[in-house]
């Protein structure tokens, strides 16, 4: 059966999504559970105003005593949902109330998988601060390296790279590795960077494709290939 609610009933989620502070706070006064009731779909006010990006609100709520990691019925946290709107000021206030960096929803997804599928760099250096796992792999083992190369989301690329503890050949539930993902989307700012920082060309995915296999023209494997050809020739010659 479906859920349903009244008009007057979802007047507050709507408010609290709309930043009406003045109004939705007079509410709060009228009635003291209100701030931890959820609507039909399992989400507080906490997780509408998180993603509006209303800081005034977000911070009023906590201040009642809003559970700050309460999930919707897709196991969405007011982080997540920060993040995938790229409210980074939210974000930076969630983390400091005490938000669960590495929460996930129902396909796996962390705030920080959304940040850099999205292209959202500000949001993606505050979870990476907080410690966020940069090789968290969703329900199809895809990391936010994969996500962010076949994004073409080069600076995200960048980013995820200058963490010491990533995986750069980590592979999904197809075998395929960020830089398969970026050959097969023609990412090819994305693809040089990640062969500059080590990836392999060899690795084979589940179909024993290799990541120049994907790629559309000859031209272009042959342009990778150079890339990897002069970034061994340079770690031989240093190790001279």
């Amino acid at each position: 059966m479906l859920k349903t609610e009244s008009k007057d009933s979802k007047k507050p989620y709507d408010m609290a999504y709309n930043g009406h502070t003045s109004t939705l706070k007079a509410l709060l006064e009228q009635d003291n559970q209100l701030y931890k009731r959820p609507d039909e779909n399992d989400r507080l006010l906490l997780h509408w105003a998180a993603l509006g990006g209303h800081e005034d609100i977000v911070t009023h709520l906590i201040s009642l005593g809003s559970p700050i990691d309460h999930e919707d019925d897709m196991k969405f946290t007011p982080l997540i949902l920060a993040a995938t709107s790229g409210r980074d000021k939210i974000v930076k206030i969630l983390l400091n109330e005490g938000a669960n960096v590495e929460a996930r929803n129902f396909g796996g997804h962390s705030a920080l998988q959304y940040a850099a599928s999205k292209n959202w760099k500000a949001v993606l250096v505050l979870l990476l601060a907080k410690g966020a796992d940069v090789n968290v792999a969703d329900k199809r083992g895809a990391t936010p390296l994969h996500r962010a190369a076949s994004k073409g989301n080069a600076e995200i690329v960048r980013l995820l790279l200058e963490e010491d503890n990533i995986v750069i050949d980590k592979q999904d539930a197809y075998g395929n590795t960020p830089l398969h993902l970026a050959c097969e989307e023609e990412r090819l700012d994305e693809a040089a960077l990640l062969i500059k920082a080590g990836a392999s060309l060899t690795v084979k995915n589940k179909e024993e494709k290799t990541p120049l296999d994907f790629c559309k023209t000859r031209a272009v494997a042959q342009r990778l290939q150079a890339i990897a050809d002069e970034r061994d020739e340079e770690k031989e010659s240093s190790s001279k």
